[in-house]
């Protein structure tokens, strides 16, 4: 899972493809896909990060996916999520979704992307800054600095003023 090597927190959770995840030619429906990244997506922020109050308050505001291969019913597949920057109101993650081996198929990557959240706490309407509890958690270490880190802004570096 090498897009998600330089991010941190992660987590992820295995599943197997169920009927209900397939579409009429037999492998899986797109939205599958996001419902296992959501799950991998929970199991970070529930159980690795221990931030109940996170769910409330995220609406997407932008997906991206990249689909590679086809997924099969009865085939077991690792969803991961890892965040891959904090800015002051939204957070993006990085999320692979591989498939093993199954039916002679040798498995792998079938679907990777990005999910953008706001954080937008009950009864308001727009973003506002992350709690500190929440940057504290996610805190994304401080990448050893390179000639081409510093031209492209360390995208590895949490700056709470972003």
């Amino acid at each position: 899972m090498d897009r998600l090597s330089r991010t941190n927190p992660r987590a992820s959770v295995d599943r197997t493809v169920e009927w209900v995840d397939t579409d009429a030619s037999g492998h899986q429906h797109n939205s599958a896909v996001m419902r296992w990244v959501e799950s991998a997506e929970a199991e970070l922020f529930l159980h690795t990060l221990k931030l109940p109050d996170y769910f409330p308050s995220v609406p997407r505001v932008h997906q991206e996916i990249h689909f590679k291969a086809k997924l099969w019913f009865g085939q077991r597949i690792t969803a991961a999520v890892g965040i891959s920057k904090l800015g002051r109101t939204s957070m993006t993650y990085a999320f692979e979704v591989y498939g093993h081996q199954h039916d002679g198929l040798a498995g792998g990557v079938a679907a990777f992307g990005t999910v953008t959240v706001a954080h937008v706490p009950p009864g308001s309407a727009k973003a506002q800054p992350w709690p500190v509890a929440v940057v504290q958690a996610v805190a994304l270490p401080q990448r050893p600095e390179t000639e081409a880190h510093s031209r492209a802004g360390n995208p590895g570096h949490v700056d709470p003023k972003n």
